[in-house]
């Protein structure tokens, strides 16, 4: 990991640009808004003074979900988003969830596995994005 990166949470607003701009940039940003926002947990990786990756997690029982993960493209590929989801993964365990999924991005599927995450069912579309669900137990 970065010595310079720091991983803290943050308000769900501090995720909308990066939402915005990474996975959904052709929409509007109300786009990459959750309902459910206010309830989530929202981490953050910071480098210098920038926040360059975000994830939201959201527990209902003792099952967890992440979403709107995005990293910024230029921080992309040098572990940054790696170190939030592994973050991410200890606090859904920390705050009682025995197992977390997620609707990936099908080009996405392999860097979740190195998570120990496994495809469930059948590839869906989001627009014309193909995204797989994805599982795993927390032990």
């Amino acid at each position: 990991m970065h010595i310079d990166l720091i991983i803290k949470s943050i308000y769900p607003e501090d995720t909308y640009d990066l939402r915005h701009s990474v996975l959904w940039p052709d929409k509007s940003q109300s786009y990459v808004m959750i309902a459910e926002d206010a309830e989530g947990y929202h981490y953050g990786a910071i480098r210098g003074e920038e926040l360059v990756s975000v994830i939201s997690l959201f527990l209902e029982g003792d099952e967890a979900r992440f979403r709107k993960f995005a990293t910024q493209p230029d921080c992309q590929r040098q572990g940054i988003g790696s170190a939030l989801l592994t973050h991410t993964l200890q606090e859904a365990r920390r705050l009682g969830a025995r197992t977390i999924w997620c609707d990936a991005r099908a080009e996405a599927a392999a860097f979740y596995q190195r998570f120990g995450m496994a495809v469930e069912g059948e590839r869906f579309y989001k627009g014309p994005i193909p995204y797989v669900r994805m599982r795993k137990s927390l032990p």
